[in-house]
Parts: structure tokens; C-alpha cells; sequence
């Protein structure tokens, strides 16, 4: 059967229900072996012909199917990356539309789209000259009314930026409702995606790729991104088929004494997963010490940068492999201490404000990926977590402080209510 995008599926899920072998053919692969036999004409019968030929030949391929909990999380961090995508588009439209109205008045923000005194007074003063007329007093009396934070040199900067700004443009007001409703719009989706992070960190939990979180620079996140495309590890028998899949590799030209071997990346891959793998590569540049250094180093080489991010995706897709492969967390002997993924996936959900019983079951469902000699070194942040909103240094709501006593007794701390199963544990 040629793949047709998802249309071919139910007729490939009949026909294996009915207890057929069902391959599947690409139409690159159709194409190739109809194109020399039949140039410049094509039919369905002359279709159906390559389809057989590119089969005999062995083009035909058995998919290995995923089950319920590894599509959904697919679908997921799909649909999440869909929304960043669009709020990014949202944000750009945003601030262009700001500066017709408001010229300059986004630059006295260091993080406008977090400032919720920014919003507050962009809807309720028409622009930079009512800005003024209102005064300091006037702008802080109505900030005061709706309980929007703020400080008081920042509401001053504001009024320095207003008293100096330039003209707005023709039909502000206009834009200024534009800016309005775009912003409604970007709150959504940003209440959406955090939504959505939820979701799938309680689909992350259930699979090996938590032993991610172990490595500095990896978050739920990129994590999750990672394991919705690469599947379970049991479909790749070595790093070299993740780094094929994703088409990590250079195209080669050769013909007699011409050999080009380091062309630009092969096109016919997994996009989305070599999408995944060098957002990856982005963050570890960023944020892990040793990735970041040889980032560096390869720099002033005078390599390229996207050579740069090819070679820390080869890299860690290695790591990666033995470390969900081989079920342990991230170990390496220059290493001064490795991160927690139990501390990680706390933060993670103190960050999006997860339920309480949305959290612990999160947790629990971690602790049983995790390698049981692991148990004692995940337990110590936590205990230190425990003491700190015992002793009344942490501020705000403590669901934390009826949560880590539960975790801590199954990482050993206390006594466990378990059945024994009889059988040796392999981690």
C-alpha cells in the first residue's frame, strides 16, 4: 500500500484486521521505479505497477505501530509546538501594532509581554498625551484600583517616556483596539500552552525518556519534544538509526574524481524529528557547561553554525540512547553533580501551578522509572525542600509540604505499603 498522507490508514487498519501483512510503500519510491519504465506518463495502472516493483525489490516496509499513550503525547507536543509557533506570530503583530500608537512606549519594558502594568494602562489611557494629563498619582491611583503590581520609578520611566514620545500614528485608536484584542488573543494561548505542558509532562512520566530530565540542560519540555517523536527506544537498534532517521548526516555527490562529501543536510527524513533534536542542540549550547564550551571552541575553528548544532545532536542522541536504552540517569566522570529529575518535575509544576493531585501523581509515576539505586540521591533535594517550607522560608500556598512527605516514604524515607512481586527487579 503507498502512503497518501493519513488517507491510506483505514485501509490499513481493515486490512490488518483481517489478518493481512500490510507494508507500506513510499511514493518516492513509487515514483522512482514508475518514472523509468513509463517516462512522462502516469495512470493508475502504471501506479500500481511501480507499487509492485518498489515492493519485489524490497521498498516495502512494516511500520511499528505506537499504542495509545505515545500518540497522544505526538499529538500533543505537536499541537503545543503549533501554538508557540502562532503566539510568536500574535506577539510580532502585537508589538507593531503598539508602536503605532504607542511609539517607544514597549523599549521602557525589560520583559513587556510579563508586565501586567503595561496592559493595564495601554487600555486605559488612549496614549502617551492622557499618559501625562494623569500624572504620576493619577497612574498609580489607577493601577491601585484593579490590584495591578507595579513600582513606582517604573511608573516614573513611563511618564519620562510619555512627556518625550513621539506622535502617534494616523488612526490610533485603532490600533490601540487592534493591540487590545491581539493581546486577549496572545493570553489565551498562553494559557493554553501552559495547559498543555501539563498534559504532557503526566504523559512524560510514563515513559523511560524522564531519565532525560537527569541531564543539565534538558527540561520537561524538550524532553517531552524529544520522546513524542523518537517513539520507544526498542524501534532503534543503535544511536546511528536516530541520527538517519532524523537525516543528521551530509549529502555526498561522487562521480569519477568529483566527490562531494559534505553537501547540506539529506532532505528525505523525519523532519519534525530532527525539528526536535536541534532544538535540543540550541539549549544544551545554551545552557550546559560542557556543550557550551566546546560550542566555543568549535567556533573559533571556524566551523559553521549549523555544523555546530549537527554535532552536539549527534552527540547527545549517543547519551540519550544508553541512557533510556540502558534505563540510568546521566553519568559521566568530569561531571561535579548531575541534576534531579524529581527536583526538575517539581519546579516544573510550581512553575505551570498544578493541582496538588495532579503533582503527586506525576511523582509517583516518575519514581517508577526511576533505577532504585537512585532512589537515596533523589530523595536529598527534596528533603532540603521539605526543611525549608517547614522552617517557613517559602512564601505563598505549601501544597508541597503535604506532598514531599508521601514521595520522600516511596523513595525510602518511611515506610511503603508494596506487593512483592517475586521476581528479581532489573534496575
Amino acid at each position: 500500500m503507498e502512503r497518501t498522507g493519513r488517507y491510506h490508514r483505514p485501509v490499513q487498519r481493515a486490512f490488518a484486521a483481517a489478518g493481512f501483512e500490510v507494508r507500506i510503500v513510499h511514493p518516492l519510491a513509487t515514483k522512482q521505479f514508475r518514472q523509468p519504465r513509463d517516462p512522462g506518463y502516469k495512470t493508475d495502472d502504471a501506479d500500481l505497477a511501480a507499487i509492485h516493483l518498489a515492493t519485489v525489490n524490497g521498498f516495502a516496509l512494516i511500520e511499528s505501530g505506537l499504542d495509545d499513550t505515545w500518540k497522544t503525547l505526538q499529538l500533543l507536543i505537536r499541537h503545543r509546538r503549533d501554538l508557540v509557533f502562532k503566539m510568536s506570530l500574535v506577539c510580532c503583530q502585537t508589538r507593531e501594532h503598539l508602536e503605532a500608537a504607542f511609539p517607544g512606549f514597549a523599549a521602557c519594558f525589560d520583559k513587556l509581554w510579563e508586565r501586567a502594568c503595561a496592559w493595564h494602562l495601554v487600555q486605559h489611557f488612549a496614549g502617551p498625551a492622557e499618559l501625562v494629563a494623569a500624572g504620576l498619582m493619577g497612574l498609580c491611583r489607577s493601577l491601585d484600583a484593579a490590584k495591578v503590581r507595579y513600582q513606582t520609578p517604573m511608573i516614573q520611566r513611563i511618564l519620562d517616556w510619555a512627556g518625550t514620545a513621539a506622535a502617534p500614528d494616523q488612526a490610533a485608536a485603532q490600533h490601540r483596539a487592534i493591540v487590545l484584542a491581539l493581546n486577549d488573543d496572545r493570553t489565551r494561548k498562553s494559557q493554553e500552552i501552559m495547559r498543555l505542558e501539563r498534559q504532557i509532562a503526566a504523559y512524560l512520566v510514563r515513559t523511560p525518556y524522564i531519565l532525560l530530565l537527569s541531564f543539565p540542560g534538558i527540561n520537561v519540555v524538550s524532553a517531552a519534544d524529544y520522546a513524542g517523536e523518537m517513539g520507544p527506544m526498542e524501534h532503534y537498534a543503535n544511536p546511528r538509526c536516530i541520527n538517519g532517521r532524523a537525516g543528521l548526516r551530509p549529502c555526498r555527490y561522487q562521480s569519477d574524481q568529483v566527490d562531494r562529501a559534505n553537501g547540506p543536510l539529506v532532505r528525505s527524513c523525519n523532519r519534525k524529528l530532527r525539528a526536535a533534536m536541534l532544538g535540543i542542540a540550541d539549549n544544551l549550547i545554551c545552557c550546559n557547561h560542557h556543550f557550551n564550551i566546546l560550542g566555543h571552541h568549535w567556533k573559533a575553528a571556524g566551523k559553521d553554525p549549523r555544523d555546530i548544532r549537527i554535532r552536539v545532536a549527534n552527540r547527545f542522541n549517543r547519551i540519550a540512547f544508553h541512557m533510556v536504552a540502558g534505563h540510568q540517569v546521566f553519568h559521566h566522570p568530569g561531571l561535579q553533580g548531575r541534576h534531579y529529575i524529581l527536583e526538575k518535575l517539581t519546579a516544573f509544576h510550581r512553575d505551570h501551578d498544578t493541582p496538588g493531585a495532579d503533582l503527586l501523581r506525576d511523582l509517583e509515576a516518575a519514581i517508577e522509572q526511576l533505577p532504585r539505586k537512585e532512589y537515596q540521591l533523589e530523595a536529598r533535594p527534596l528533603h532540603e525542600e521539605l526543611k525549608k517550607i517547614e522552617a517557613g522560608r517559602r512564601r505563598g500556598p505549601q501544597l508541597l509540604g503535604n506532598i514531599l512527605p508521601i514521595v520522600l516514604a516511596r523513595l525510602g524515607g518511611g515506610a511503603v505499603q508494596s506487593t512483592a512481586s517475586g521476581e528479581e527487579d532489573p534496575r
